[in-house]
């Protein structure tokens, strides 16, 4: 395994799998069962599913499907989406789920983040941050895939969630999510020094090379992606992939 975490990102809308550009226009992928056993043959070294239509719609984890996708998995994985309550934090680690991902909970209270670290841990629990620029570049916080703004600072933001506990923050650019156009590192360097725990960079990987500047530049600990694990070519055919261990090793840190 590579010491750098390199981490292939997929949405669950519905029972299927979709990849979105700027959080929107959500392209159908296929079935995540199927893209669970191309990933175990590629070995790759964590998996991490979002639903993105569970906040929105206001319900839980589908956790039926939760059960099915861990039944097939061989590599750690993390989960994230709609997640509200201990009861279904306990579910999902029941499943077999290493991660619990969250997003939106964290911002009507931290309650829930500091039992679930009492209890399972800070390495099991990873806060989910999504963040868009303005035009004048200050970064602002959102959830609900995008579509609610969310009062307070960045930094307050992550100053809070590792305070509660986290063990981890995944960081999203709403801006480059499935442009393959990079990483935006200054998100990434302001997000990875504000705190002292992993920073996982997440919206815009298009190459091996933006996994490396992510690390070098951007002083992230681990690089996630998705439309670099699902798309190939400039017409972006659906082929599940991952990219050589050989490369990913010789290149990164």
């Amino acid at each position: 395994m590579n010491k750098t975490r390199v981490i292939p990102v997929l949405l669950l809308r519905g029972k299927g799998l979709v990849k979105t550009v700027k959080f929107k226009d959500a392209k159908y992928i296929g079935d995540p069962i199927n893209s669970v056993r191309i990933f175990n043959e590629k070995e790759v070294d964590e998996l991490v599913f979002l639903d993105i239509t569970a906040t929105p719609e206001g319900r839980g984890p589908d956790f039926a499907l939760l059960e099915d996708i861990a039944g097939e998995a061989f590599m750690p994985m993390g989960y994230g989406g709609g997640i509200t309550t201990m009861d279904e934090i306990r579910k999902i680690f029941s499943l077999g789920f290493e991660k619990v991902i969250i997003n939106t909970a964290a911002y009507a209270s931290l309650d829930l983040i500091r039992e679930a670290v009492s209890i399972y841990g800070a390495q099991s629990i990873v806060g989910c941050v999504d963040v868009r620029k303005t035009l004048l570049g200050r970064y602002e916080l959102y959830t609900h895939s995008g579509k609610n703004r969310q009062p307070g600072a960045l930094q307050q933001h992550l100053e809070r969630l590792e305070a509660a506990g986290i063990g981890e923050i995944l960081v999203n650019s709403i801006d480059r999510d499935g442009t393959q156009s990079g990483y935006d590192i200054k998100l990434v360097r302001q997000v990875s020094d504000a705190v002292t725990v992993p920073v996982i960079a997440c919206g815009g990987a298009g190459s091996i090379d933006d996994f490396v500047a992510a690390v070098t530049e951007g002083h992230a600990s681990a690089v996630a992606a998705g439309s670099l694990f699902v798309f190939v070519g400039p017409h972006r055919a659906v082929l599940i992939n991952y990219p050589d261990r050989k490369q990913l090793s010789d290149r990164l840190p």
